[in-house]
């Protein structure tokens, strides 16, 4: 079965960090861009960051020095290290993945992950 599993979303206190897993099964995720969505209860869907095909990486200002996109390829798995963590981060990430070198958006993807739930709070 081809799909996107995240894992790694917990209850983490404001400063810490939370490491975010993105794993591929039926497909080579190599050959993909991948994008991490967040979306918190009563807001709009927001374009978190992401790590093309050519591991070229993108990030969104309200994440830009915190937040840190990787890919593996020998596990066929993209990560997203978030650190100094603030109760705004709180949502549902996602992990969306395009074949080729553009990112994938909200209505050009191949595969959408079912989420992981990051809670910021002490």
């Amino acid at each position: 079965q081809e799909q996107l599993v995240e894992s790694g979303g917990t209850l983490v206190q404001p400063g810490g960090s939370l490491r975010l897993s993105c794993v591929a099964s039926g497909f080579t995720l190599a050959s993909y861009s991948v994008r991490w969505f967040r979306q918190a209860p009563g807001k709009e869907r927001e374009e978190v960051s992401c790590i093309r095909m050519t591991s070229a990486t993108m990030y969104a200002d309200s994440v830009k020095g915190r937040f840190t996109i990787s890919r593996d390829n020998t596990l066929n798995s993209v990560y997203l290290q978030m650190s100094s963590l603030k109760p705004e981060d709180t949502a549902v990430y996602y992990c969306v993945a395009k074949r080729g070198i553009r990112c994938p958006d909200s209505s050009r993807f191949d595969y959408w992950g079912q989420g992981t739930q990051v809670t910021v709070s002490s």
